[in-house]
C-alpha cells in the first residue's frame, strides 16, 4: 500500500464518532486501509483525490464524512442505471438518500428538490450532466452542501479508458462551491490520468491517496483462441455452474449471438449493449441485479454499471483495449471479498482489429501514440510468463511478489526463444510479396509456411518459393502465437483497405539480420490446454494464501470455506433472502451480502446481540430482520 503525500497528524478529533457512525450505521468494526485516514481528510474540510480497487470500500470514504458534516453530500456520478439500486441500499440503513437525474418525473424530481433546500437529506446521487445545468447550480446554493464526491473520476480524462465530455465540466465546483470540500474517487488510473484528474478539476491541493491495486480474491486466466465460445462454456460449466457471472464482447451482434448460444446450451444468459431499447436494457439489468445465477453478455457499455457483489467470474471474448479497461472490467467480480475468476480469451484477430482501430481513429497523432502504448501494455499482460498479478500491478506502479492464484503461477508457461521462427515467417512474407507483386493475408502466408499444397498455394506457384515446408515442424496455433508478437511488437505491419494482407515494417530488419531476438510463450496446444484444466484441481493450494480460506461455489481453490451443516443453512439463509427481496422489489444483496450470510451461517448466532456482532450486521438492518433471522436459525 502506498501514498503521493505523507499523512498530516490530523483528523483524530473525528475517529469515535466516524466509527461509531461505521459501526451503528453500517455494521463494520474498524476502517480498512486507508479508508480512516480518508475520512478524517474530508470530514475536516480537506479535498481528497482516492484511488482504491472496486470493492475496497470507496463509498465509505465519502458516506461516512457525509453524515458527519452538517449538510448533504452530493455524488456525482455517471451510473444513472445503478443509483435506484444505491439509494435503496442507504434507505434500508437508515440514511435519507436520495438521486436526481432523467428517469424521475417532473413531480418527483420537485420533491426531492425540495428536500435538498429543506435539509431533508443525507446524500444526493447527480448525474454529471444534471449537476452542471443553471438550475441544479443554483438549487445548491440555496443549500447546505457538506461535500461533493465525484465518483468515478478517471472520466474526466481524454487519456483514460471511458472518457465522459461532461465531466470536463466539473471544474465549476470549485470554482463557485470553494468552501466545500471535494473527494474525486477511481478504481482506475494510472499516473497519466491521475495528473489529468488534479488539474481538470481543480485539485491541486487535495491530498492523493492511493491504495493497493490488488484484488486477492481474483484469480486471473488469460487463454488463446481455439474455439472461443467452447473454451467459455467449459469455463463456465466447470467451475462456475449456477453462478452470476458477466461476458465482455467486442461488438453488439457478438453480443446477441453469444447470449442466445449460451441459452441454448443450457446457461441462463441475457444480453446488454447500447443497440438495445432503453426498457430492454433496464429490464435485463433489473433481472440480473436482483437473481441469482444469471449471467449477462455485454459491451463495455456495462463497464461500470453494475455492483453487484456475488459476480463471481468475468469473462472477455475479445482482448481490451487497455490495461485500465481490463481492470475495470474484472473488477466487477467478487466485490464481496470472496474468491472469484477473470477469464480472458484472445487470439491473432483481436490485435490485429485494435490495430486497425487505433490507425483509423479520429485522434490525432499523439492520442495514436497513447492509445498503442495502452494496447501493448494489454498485449504484454496477455503474453507475459511471469505472475498476471505482478505484471498488472505493476502497470499502476505496485510492486509485489507472485501469487500464486494465477494460471501462470499454477501452470507455469514454457518459455520459448522464437528468434528463429519468426525469422522463418518474416522471410516467407517478404518471398511471398516479392514473388507475387502483392501480399497475403495469415492464413495464405501459414499454409505456406507449414508446406500446405492446396490449390491456392498451388494457383500462385508460392510451392516452389524456398520458404515452402519450412516451418512444417510447427503446427498453426504457433505459428499464429508468432504472428501475433511480430504484429504486436511493429514488425509485421496489416493493410486493412487490402483484405488484412501482411507487409513487413522497416523495424523487421533487425530480427531479419540476427541483430535481435524474439522470446515469447510456448502456445498451448488443446491437448496441453486440456491437460493443464485437469491439473487445475491439485494446484489450487496458492488460493488460500490471498483469500484467507473464504470461498463458495465459485471459490478458486472449490474450497467453500463452511462444512456441510453451515453450507445447508447458508441456502436457507439465502432463500430467506430472496424471498424477502423479491417482496420489497429489491436485490438480495441490498439486505444482507453472501459473506454476511455465510459469517452468521458459520457462527449460527443465538441471539440479537450475537447476530450484532457480525459484520455487515448495523443497527437498522438488526431492528429490521434481527428477529427473522434467528428463527431461520432455530428452525434450521
Amino acid at each position: 500500500m502506498t501514498r503521493e503525500q505523507p499523512a498530516p497528524g490530523r483528523g483524530h478529533a473525528i475517529a469515535d464518532p466516524a466509527r461509531e457512525i461505521l459501526q451503528r450505521v453500517f455494521g463494520y468494526d474498524d476502517f480498512r486501509g486507508l479508508q480512516a485516514e480518508i475520512v478524517a481528510q474530508v470530514a475536516n474540510g480537506g479535498d481528497a483525490l482516492v484511488l482504491m480497487p472496486t470493492g475496497a470500500g470507496k463509498s465509505l470514504c465519502y458516506q461516512v464524512p457525509s453524515l458527519l458534516r452538517e449538510g448533504t453530500g452530493v455524488v456525482v456520478s455517471p451510473l444513472i442505471a445503478l443509483m435506484q439500486d444505491q439509494v435503496d441500499a442507504l434507505r434500508e440503513l437508515g440514511v435519507r438518500a436520495a438521486f436526481l437525474n432523467s428517469t424521475l418525473g417532473a413531480r418527483e424530481a420537485r420533491e426531492v428538490e425540495r428536500q435538498l433546500v429543506a435539509g431533508e437529506l443525507d446524500l444526493l446521487y447527480v448525474a454529471p450532466e444534471r449537476l452542471v445545468t443553471d438550475r441544479c447550480l443554483d438549487l445548491l446554493d440555496r443549500s447546505r452542501i457538506a461535500l461533493f464526491a465525484i465518483d468515478e473520476a478517471h472520466c474526466v480524462s481524454q487519456w483514460g479508458h471511458d472518457f465522459r465530455p461532461e465531466y470536463l465540466q466539473l471544474a465549476v465546483l470549485h470554482e463557485r462551491f470553494a468552501h466545500v470540500p471535494r473527494i474525486a474517487l477511481t478504481a482506475t488510473a494510472d499516473a497519466m490520468t491521475r495528473d489529468e484528474i488534479v488539474e481538470r478539476l481543480s485539485l491541486h491541493d487535495a491530498r492523493r491517496f492511493v491504495s493497493s491495486f490488488d484484488r486477492p480474491n481474483i484469480r486471473y486466466r488469460i487463454v488463446e483462441k481455439t474455439e472461443p465460445r467452447r473454451q467459455l462454456l467449459e469455463f463456465i460449466e466447470g467451475a462456475h455452474a449456477g453462478e452470476a457471472g458477466i461476458v465482455y464482447c467486442a461488438s453488439r451482434a457478438k453480443v446477441e449471438e453469444t447470449a442466445e448460444w449460451l441459452a441454448a446450451h443450457g446457461v441462463p444468459a441475457l444480453a446488454y449493449h447500447a443497440g438495445m431499447d432503453a426498457a430492454s436494457r433496464a429490464a435485463h439489468q433489473a433481472r440480473f441485479l436482483r437473481e441469482d445465477g444469471l449471467v449477462m453478455v455485454a459491451t463495455i457499455a456495462f463497464g461500470m454499471g453494475i455492483d453487484k457483489p456475488d459476480v463471481r467470474f468475468v469473462a472477455h471474448l475479445d482482448m481490451p483495449r487497455s490495461v485500465e479497461g481490463y481492470y475495470q472490467e474484472t473488477g466487477r467480480a467478487g466485490r464481496d471479498g470472496l474468491p472469484a475468476e477473470a477469464w480472458m480469451a484472445y487470439g491473432l484477430a483481436d490485435v490485429v482489429q485494435q490495430r486497425r482501430f487505433i490507425e483509423q481513429s479520429e485522434g490525432g497523432e499523439a492520442h495514436k501514440r497513447v492509445s498503442s502504448g495502452k494496447l501493448d501494455a494489454m498485449l504484454g499482460l496477455a503474453e507475459t510468463i511471469e505472475c498476471r498479478r505482478v505484471r498488472l500491478l505493476a502497470y499502476f506502479g505496485e510492486a509485489s511478489s507472485p501469487c500464486g492464484n494465477c494460471d501462470n503461477c499454477l501452470e507455469p508457461p514454457e518459455p520459448w526463444d522464437a528468434t528463429e521462427p519468426a525469422r522463418k515467417l518474416l522471410s516467407c512474407i517478404w518471398r511471398i510479396r516479392e514473388a507475387s507483386g502483392f501480399g497475403f493475408g495469415s492464413q495464405h502466408v501459414i499454409a505456406v509456411l507449414r508446406g500446405q499444397d492446396n490449390p491456392k498455394v498451388q494457383q500462385f506457384g508460392h510451392d516452389r518459393l524456398s520458404t515452402f515446408g519450412i516451418g512444417a515442424d510447427l503446427g498453426e496455433q504457433e505459428w499464429r502465437a508468432v504472428l501475433r508478437q511480430l504484429i504486436a511488437q511493429g514488425l509485421v505491419v496489416v493493410d486493412h483497405e487490402r483484405h488484412q494482407v501482411l507487409a513487413l515494417a522497416p523495424e523487421s530488419r533487425a530480427l531479419l539480420r540476427g541483430e535481435r531476438s524474439l522470446q515469447m510463450r510456448r502456445p498451448r496446444t488443446p491437448a496441453r490446454a486440456r491437460a493443464g484444466k485437469r491439473a487445475r484441481g491439485s494446484a489450487g493450494s496458492g488460493a488460500g494464501a490471498r483469500v484467507s480460506g473464504r470461498g463458495g461455489p465459485g471459490a478458486a481453490d472449490g474450497e467453500s470455506g463452511l462444512d456441510a451443516a453451515a453450507e445447508a443453512l447458508f441456502e436457507r439463509l439465502r432463500e430467506w433472502r430472496r424471498a424477502v427481496a423479491s417482496e420489497r422489489q429489491l436485490p438480495p444483496y441490498v439486505i444482507f451480502h453472501d459473506a454476511t450470510l455465510r459469517e452468521i451461517a458459520q457462527q449460527r448466532p443465538g441471539s440479537l446481540d450475537a447476530l450484532a456482532g457480525v459484520s455487515g450486521v448495523g443497527q437498522r438492518k438488526l431492528e429490521a430482520w434481527g428477529d427473522a433471522f434467528l428463527e431461520v436459525i432455530r428452525q434450521y
